[in-house]
């Protein structure tokens, strides 16, 4: 295990590279294309935003809706809606949660708040801060507990029953991940590094370290990250060091999903990939043409 150092110019690089995606994540507004033109083509996909997996079906979540894999791998529309998610998660008993604006044309808010959909992403209700929030950021924690990052005003928040929410720290991040054993502990990525909260969110060390652009927690001692350069890393003490597991196909990441210790899904901007062993390899699940500003 080596501690989470970068030479100097490598760490102003890296940390240059987030703040520029932290920056492009400040905006609001949605671009996506015409929600009537509905279509499998490989252009369009224009950002991917979150990946989850259920029922070992691949779900990805982007600037134009929900998709799957389809045959060769070309990505498919999953329902009709083809708002522009920002954030997304499946949970434990496969709810899948997300947020982010409507599709151009479709009514409604600016942000939808929190949605959740019970049958894989066909069809979506809104829960919760409707044309309030739109959370670039969301993980589950053990217990039920939902944790979202909250964009629209820079504040980490939290609802046990997906209506009520409770305003924790305010802190400027791209991605956030939880404990899967210790629901009080989250990491944060900022462009000084991860910061770590032990107590819910509520307050967090400074940002130090690796510098990294997103987090996804698959085992207690597998906390994984990725560079804003696509290079992958591993935590097995939460975040404190870090070991290099591997480089992730395709230029910059846009996303991240960690399945379990050795199972981690990367986005790309060509595509979305898949490592079974711990990220000294991967196979492109998905081809994809995408931005490269991720969020």
């Amino acid at each position: 295990m080596i501690k989470p150092r970068l030479p100097r110019a490598a760490a102003v690089c890296a940390a240059t590279a987030l703040a520029l995606v932290l920056t492009a994540c400040s905006g609001s507004g949605s671009e996506g294309s015409d929600p009537g033109s509905a279509s499998t083509s490989t252009s369009a996909l224009t950002h991917i935003h979150g990946l989850g997996l259920h029922r070992d079906t691949l779900y990805v979540a982007t600037h134009e809706g929900i998709h799957s894999p389809g045959p060769g791998g070309a990505p498919v529309l999953v329902g009709d809606r083809r708002d522009d998610f920002m954030g997304f998660t499946v949970a434990r008993d496969g709810t899948f949660l997300a947020s982010g604006h409507p599709a151009p044309g479709s009514g409604g808010p600016a942000n939808l708040g929190l949605i959740a959909s019970a049958d894989a992403g066909r069809t979506w209700a809104e829960k919760s801060l409707g044309g309030e929030v739109d959370f670039h950021a969301l993980d589950t924690a053990p217990g039920g507990s939902v944790y979202g990052y909250d964009s629209t005003n820079g504040r980490l928040r939290v609802t046990r029953d997906l209506t009520a929410w409770e305003d924790r720290a305010e802190l400027r991040a791209l991605d956030i991940a939880v404990s899967p054993t210790a629901p009080d502990t989250v990491v944060a990525t900022t462009e000084s590094g991860v910061a770590r909260s032990t107590d819910g969110g509520r307050t967090f060390s400074p940002g130090a370290g690796q510098v990294l652009a997103y987090v996804s927690w698959g085992a207690a001692d597998a906390l994984y990250g990725v560079s804003p350069e696509g290079v992958l890393f591993r935590s097995g003490d939460g975040g404190a060091a870090w070991t290099r597991a591997g480089t992730v196909p395709g230029g910059g990441p846009q996303a991240l999903t960690a399945v379990d210790a050795r199972r981690v899904l990367v986005a790309t901007g060509d595509g979305v990939y898949e490592s079974r062993d711990a990220g000294r390899s991967f196979v492109r699940r998905m081809e994809v043409t995408s931005g490269k500003d991720g969020h």
